[in-house]
């Protein structure tokens, strides 16, 4: 798994499908560039609340796609994991793992 770094590739991904999941919202884009890894970006505007509380929101999105990504990412896909204010900090983690699983089985769809 590989962090996105620049900001043309969360702008390519914003302009990509996205699927709201409860206490995040998730942006995921096909890079169609043969490479296969899957690259992974968090993110969470000031919305969220101040440094300390962004922060544990990113590392709490950060452990969902650590333990998700491996079996039900897919190869070449860049995805973007946005905080929401107050939800993705309070919201259980078994249910915020729910929430991207759901998201990424509706993005992927039967037949992508």
């Amino acid at each position: 798994m590989i962090t996105l770094r620049k900001r043309a590739d969360f702008l390519a991904a914003a302009r990509a499908r996205r699927q709201p999941a409860g206490a995040m919202l998730v942006q995921a884009r096909f890079r169609d560039d043969g490479d296969p890894a899957v690259r992974v970006g968090f993110t969470c505007s000031k919305k969220v609340g101040n440094a300390v509380a962004r922060n544990r929101a990113k590392r709490r999105l950060r452990e969902v796609a650590r333990l998700a990504l491996p079996d039900i990412g897919r190869p070449g896909w860049d995805y973007v994991l946005i905080g929401r204010a107050e939800q993705t900090v309070a919201r259980p983690f078994a249910l915020l793992q729910g929430d991207f699983a759901g998201a990424l089985r509706k993005l992927h769809g039967p037949d992508s």
